[in-house]
């Protein structure tokens, strides 16, 4: 397959697979695609040792380094050696206490002293993203994106001094010309269906409009989990496609196993857009979590980062117990198809082919 992306990043195939894992990342852009590390969750230190790793596993393929840059967040104008500090003063007492309830509801008991408590804000600001940025620019990435509003101007200009590409999310046409406007190269198209941050149009509707908008490449995001759907995106005007959940359950994943399980169960149903992560609407798997805060009793959410910095530890918490119940995580509405652990070399090799055959079936119904 030939694209104006495939020809910018030297890649065999248009698909770009987001994921917190690293072997995932690896596997895909050795596979033809790129792998875009998710850098969220990573202290810069982190961060370094994972980059390290994927120079070292990926035969040197290109791939990619995800960070989170919002437009607007509470604490924009706060120093950073005073950002946690002044943060943490802000979120209510009656917030403390409902999420404090929900889980002793649910048996849910505190972490343990060694447990990593306390990284309630990561990546999440301008500040905490830049060396994160700093980190990945030291390594030989070829793709810079930003997942939520248009990254800051001087970090485009950064990235493209390092001879890197910049992408950046866009879930409206309006939001697509932002990102033009501050030097971005791909804009990723992402439709409600997908899972994390996302807006409320569909990604049949607004792929399109992206792309009469803007004059960089775009990719279709959203509900992208197999070939018949790559080509749709490709028919619409993207040259790739982003891809996301579909990663959460191959076999290199490191996806938690009750998360995992949880998953392929799922129906497409499952999910919803909740501000209950991170005070913005993001796709979220459905559950008592997600109920929890829609309920009569909930304090409402607050506004990014203080949501997060106030759920952090709980859901840490969740994790490392047997609740079940309460254990939420972005995920898409493509969840509702994947049944089955394949390696990722499987689900790559399976998006060509059913591409392939999908294109061949339009064929036929045009010569018919």
């Amino acid at each position: 397959m030939r694209t104006r992306v495939t020809d910018m990043f030297g890649i065999e195939l248009p698909i770009f697979a987001f994921s917190h894992c690293r072997d995932v990342v690896a596997a895909v852009s050795r596979a033809g695609g790129m792998g875009v590390l998710g850098a969220l969750y990573f202290t810069p230190e982190e961060l370094e040792m994972e980059l390290k790793w994927i120079d070292d596993h990926v035969d040197g393929r290109p791939y990619g380094v995800d960070v989170v840059m919002p437009a607007s967040y509470e604490g924009a104008d706060f120093a950073a050696d005073e950002l946690v500090g002044r943060l943490q003063a802000m979120i209510p007492e009656g917030h403390r206490s409902f999420v404090e309830n929900l889980l002793a509801e649910h048996g849910v008991p505190p972490l343990s002293a060694d447990a990593d408590a306390g990284r309630v804000l990561l990546g999440w600001t301008d500040a905490t993203a830049r060396p994160q940025v700093e980190v990945a620019l030291r390594h030989p990435i070829a793709l810079l994106a930003n997942a939520l509003g248009p990254p800051p101007a001087d970090v485009v200009e950064l990235a493209h001094s390092h001879g890197v590409k910049v992408a950046a999310l866009a879930s409206t046409p309006r939001h697509a010309l932002k990102q033009v406007e501050v030097g971005v190269d791909v804009v990723v198209a992402q439709g409600t269906e997908a899972g994390g941050h996302t807006g409320e149009i569909s990604t049949m509707v607004l792929i399109p409009q992206v792309v009469d908008a803007v004059d960089v490449p775009v990719l279709a995001a959203g509900g992208i989990g197999n070939g018949r759907q790559m080509a749709a995106g490709m028919a619409l005007g993207a040259e790739g496609v982003w891809t996301g959940s579909l990663w959460l359950t191959v076999e290199e994943a490191d996806t938690p196993e009750m998360a995992k399980r949880r998953i392929l169960e799922a129906t497409s149903r499952d999910t919803v857009r909740s501000r209950s992560w991170t005070g913005k609407p993001a796709r979220l798997l459905r559950n008592e979590w997600t109920e929890a805060w829609e309920s009569a009793e909930s304090p409402g959410t607050l506004p990014m980062p203080l949501q997060f910095m106030l759920v952090s530890d709980a859901l840490r918490r969740i994790g490392r117990s047997d609740a079940a119940e309460l254990a939420t995580f972005p995920a898409g509405q493509i969840i509702g198809l994947m049944n089955q652990v394949r390696s990722t070399k499987d689900v790559i090799f399976n998006l060509g082919e059913e591409y392939g055959e999908a294109l061949e079936r339009l064929e036929r119904i045009t010569e018919d």
